[in-house]
């Protein structure tokens, strides 16, 4: 058996070899460019003449209008609150139990707002007053708000 005395080892002769050093020099320049591309096309003057900006713009401005708006509960809350200091904490309570008899959606945040008249209720009437108030309006939660005030 005879062998071959020329060494059979490739030392960068082979087309894979060639075509992986081209890519290692084009591939950061492409990079860079279409990266500095991209960096040009933002508008940073704050003009919103691109309809992509102009609609970027709408959104937020959406977002932050919902955001602004109160949630139904909080709006239900403040007007109870208010109601509970002008007239007394049974009105509130009664009115608490009609809006989510109204509005079932209402109901998971029910507790809440009763413990949040209760804590009220303490401040403006004292403990034993604002206790004297209770009734079954989200189970025991106005209560609650009037032991935590209390307590």
């Amino acid at each position: 058996m005879k062998h071959s005395t020329t060494p059979q080892t490739r030392r960068g002769r082979g087309p894979a070899r060639r075509i992986g050093r081209s890519l290692a020099l084009v591939l950061p320049v492409v990079l860079v460019l279409s990266g500095t591309l991209a960096v040009t096309r933002v508008n940073w003057s704050g003009d919103s003449s691109s309809p992509v900006l102009a609609a970027a713009d709408a959104s937020a401005s959406k977002a932050s209008s919902r955001t602004a708006a109160p949630a139904p509960h909080e709006v239900l809350r403040d007007r109870l609150l208010t109601e509970l200091q002008e007239e007394d904490p049974g009105t509130a309570l009664t009115h608490l139990q009609e809006a989510v008899d109204d509005r079932p959606s209402l109901a998971r945040h029910c507790a809440d707002i009763a413990r949040s008249l209760g804590r009220a209720a303490v401040r403006v009437y004292g403990p034993t007053r604002a206790q004297s108030y209770a009734r079954p309006v989200c189970d025991t939660s106005f209560a609650s708000g009037v032991l935590a005030a209390h307590g």
